[in-house]
């Protein structure tokens, strides 16, 4: 065998017991269905003592949807625009506001906007125990993104002492 051979079988070898050893199992923190109903409820209320109709997404920390509400005679692409903002609130650890400022500030980073469900849209915070984002909330139909955001934080301010806890 020739040097390059033993090396490469070597490091093959070598990782083998790392692998045997490494964890199987992970848990992850994220946000309960029952927290989530209640944040989107509480939000799409918000909303309405104000007059807009929108639609409220809330996201787990995986990305997965756990609730979406709609509300009458909220258009249809608030239902999309809602999620793309909770989405780009989870997997950035920031609002979407906060996000999409940052973009226009580095015109290098121009290229993340080609990844699906990604957004500069205003009206998406993260959902955070402690540190940790366990949840996105979104939302879409008030008349600019600054009051969507405004109607998010009032869903996460309700359910705040359970998260504080964790």
């Amino acid at each position: 065998m020739t040097s390059n051979k033993w090396m490469v079988l070597a490091a093959v070898l070598a990782s083998v017991p790392c692998a045997a050893n490494a964890q199987a199992v992970l848990t992850q923190r994220t946000i309960s269905y029952s927290a989530a109903l209640e944040a989107a409820t509480v939000s799409l209320e918000a909303c309405r003592k104000n007059g807009y109709k929108v639609t409220v997404t809330v996201l787990d920390s995986g990305g997965g949807t756990k609730v979406i509400l709609h509300d009458d005679g909220a258009r249809p692409h608030t239902i999309e625009n809602s999620m793309r903002k909770a989405y780009t609130s989870l997997t950035s650890g920031r609002t979407s506001g906060e996000y999409g400022k940052a973009n226009i500030a580095n015109p290098q980073s121009v290229g993340i906007l080609h990844l699906d469900r990604i957004t500069t849209v205003e009206g998406a915070l993260p959902i955070k125990a402690g540190n940790d984002v366990i949840g996105a909330i979104g939302v879409s139909g008030a008349p600019g993104g600054d009051k969507d955001a405004a109607c998010a934080q009032v869903g996460i301010d309700r359910i705040a002492k359970g998260l504080a806890g964790n």
